[in-house]
């Protein structure tokens, strides 16, 4: 069974870092892409950065240079590592697993989400 489950997220102050965790099982690593997603409530869900079976990473425009995505050799842990937070980082965050062979940021080409976990940037 496909599961993906994000670890807690958290509150910090701006410039601050937080790691954000993704458990994956049901071996889907092996064969989709992954990536993670931000939503701010009544806003669309937007793609933050992706990782590919052969660690092609891709990243929106808003957080090149700041977030870093990766994946362990076991390829069972998901990992955002964000740096530099604003204030407009504040959002629930998402892990997901697409059918893409390639990193994707597309919402609609995933079809596994996680719970989602929130995390708080104060000014």
């Amino acid at each position: 069974q496909v599961q993906l489950v994000e670890s807690e997220g958290g509150s910090v102050m701006a410039g601050g870092s937080l790691r954000l965790s993704c458990a994956v099982s049901g071996g889907i690593a092996s064969r989709y892409s992954l990536a993670w997603f931000r939503q701010v409530s009544g806003d669309k869900r937007e793609g933050v950065a992706a990782i590919d079976e052969l660690g092609t990473q891709r990243y929106a425009d808003s957080v090149k240079g700041r977030f870093t995505i990766s994946i362990d050799k076991a390829k069972t842990t998901l990992t955002l590592q964000m740096d530099n937070l604003k204030p407009d980082d504040t959002a629930m965050y998402y892990c997901a697993a697409s059918l893409s062979f390639r990193a994707t940021l597309r919402a609609d080409e995933h079809i596994y989400w996680g719970q989602g976990t929130q995390v708080t940037v104060s000014s």
